[in-house]
Formats: C-alpha cells, sequence, structure tokens
C-alpha cells in the first residue's frame, strides 16, 4: 500500500514474520544498511497520511539489532 505516512504512538500487536534466510530481500537489506540478523516483522498502530487523515493500519516493517526500523510500509488499513 503506501510507505508515506506518520506513525503516532507505538505498536501493538507485533509479530515476526520472517527471520533471516526466510526474508526474500535479505542481501539488499546487508548491502543498504547493513547489520546481519535481520527480521520482518507486522504491528497494529495509528497511521497519519499525507492528506491529514488518520487511521488505524496493520505496518510491516524490517528490523535488525543496532540498525532499528527500516522500510516501513502500510500493509492495510484496519478501520
Amino acid at each position: 500500500m503506501s510507505s508515506k505516512f506518520e506513525l503516532i504512538g507505538g505498536l501493538t500487536d507485533i509479530e515476526v514474520i520472517a527471520v533471516n534466510l526466510s526474508i526474500r530481500e535479505l542481501q539488499r537489506l546487508k548491502d543498504a544498511f547493513g547489520g546481519r540478523r535481520w527480521r520482518k516483522l507486522k504491528g497494529v498502530g495509528l497511521v497519519r497520511f499525507p492528506n491529514g487523515e488518520v487511521r488505524r493500519a496493520e505496518v510491516h516493517w524490517y528490523e535488525a539489532h543496532g540498525i532499528g526500523r527500516r522500510k516501513m510500509k502500510v500493509k492495510r488499513v484496519l478501520d
């Protein structure tokens, strides 16, 4: 869906979707950001879209120790 949004507050219901070799774009993540043990996660939170609309949405992202969250995107709007 969209990658241009602002996350408002924290995320809940965080789950690990994939770890290391299960991630299809693992090599691209390592080349772009470094890091060794990447995980793909999902969670639910409030997001503000560029048009000002605030919605509850499912968000997906990649994360590695010492690197933090990268490539966050809204997967779907829940309300």
